[in-house]
């Protein structure tokens, strides 16, 4: 069966990592948003300028813009037998947009996998990401305003698909073999 994942959580939770442990174990790739953005901002591509107005801010780059990009990464076709959806949907206007664009793809969501940690391990985790991978917009005043945006209009969004049926919530704090290994038997039960 074809998965088609979404993966929520608060910045510094782990998300990059799990999808891409389930990307590989499900050979489906893991489409990150931040990643695509990451990508157009270091290769000065006009959707990369339109978008750098906003992270250069610590803000979120604008639903129309981001809707886009997903719309047509979804489309793709590597896309066709799955993928696990990292960083989208933020904001209930999204997960309207999302709504939409699955219907015209003709491709439901399987599921949502919610992560969740401690703020003070959420920090620590942004903190080091930031040192390795040199990260600018992991700067301590960035991180507390996404975690902020992410605790008032996205957290909310996990009740949305709660709702739905769809919720797989797993506990982002431990070794990241255990956490893979709970979130894909939570799936595989499904």
């Amino acid at each position: 069966m074809a998965q088609r994942l979404l993966i929520m959580g608060p910045q510094g939770v782990g998300k990059g990592t799990q999808a891409a442990l389930l990307s590989r174990h499900y050979g489906i790739p893991a489409i990150s948003t931040g990643d695509i953005f990451r990508y157009n901002l270091k290769n000065g591509t006009e959707l990369g300028k339109q978008a750098k107005a906003y992270t250069d801010k610590g803000e979120l780059v604008p639903d129309e813009l981001t809707n886009k990009i997903v719309k047509d990464r979804l489309g793709m076709d590597d896309a066709a037998q799955g993928w696990i959806l990292d960083g989208y949907p933020r904001s209930a206007s999204q997960v309207e947009a999302l709504d939409k664009m699955l219907q015209e793809l003709d491709t439901p969501l399987t599921a949502v996998v919610a992560l969740d940690a401690d703020h003070d391990v959420l920090m620590k985790r942004i903190a080091k990401r930031a040192k390795e991978e040199g990260r600018a917009d992991d700067t301590p005043e960035a991180i507390a305003k996404r975690l902020d945006i992410y605790a008032k209009e996205t957290a909310p969004l996990l009740n949305t698909y709660k709702t739905r049926g769809l919720l797989v919530a797993v506990d982002g704090q431990g070794e990241v073999d255990q956490i893979s290994k709970q979130i894909i038997t939570q799936l595989d039960e499904r």
